[in-house]
């Protein structure tokens, strides 16, 4: 094996020769971007039905309408009882005196009265009449025909 210089080469009597240039590789690396591979997205809805459970409250009313019909001398006021509102309707009314005061007497009686009317009254009447015919004989068929 031969020793190697760099850009020498060595003869078999030991004198230099030409020199001769030696190249040696770097590694660069650089980067760029291109489109390499194109991707497609796609979404796809679908749908289903679940069922919620939930709890709702509500309040219904109840309203009641009860008669009193008492006097009173002033407008009660609105009121609860428990969970009760209790609302109290009021009206006014005309208080009267009554007393019997005789207005007028009528008096009535009967008095007989004769008319004559004359109106015209369409009559019917029906009428019968009967009468014999005489008995069909052959006799005299053949003498019409003579």
């Amino acid at each position: 094996m031969r020793p190697r210089l760099r850009g020498l080469a060595l003869t078999e009597d030991g004198s230099n020769s030409a020199t001769i240039p030696v190249f040696e590789e770097q590694l660069r690396v650089d980067k760029s971007e291109r489109d390499a591979d194109r991707v497609l997205i796609r979404t796809i809805v679908s749908e289903r039905t679940e069922y919620a459970d939930l709890e709702l409250k509500r309040s219904d009313l109840i309203v009641e309408r009860i008669p009193i019909n008492r006097v009173v001398n002033a407008a009660p006021s609105v009121r609860q009882d428990g969970d009760t509102v209790i609302v109290p309707v009021i009206e006014e009314i005309m208080v009267v005196e009554k007393r019997l005061l005789l207005k007028e007497e009528i008096r009535v009686r009967q008095q007989p009265v004769v008319q004559h009317v004359r109106e015209p009254v369409v009559l019917r009447t029906e009428e019968v009449s009967v009468s014999r015919q005489p008995p069909h004989t052959p006799q005299l068929k053949s003498q019409e025909k003579s």
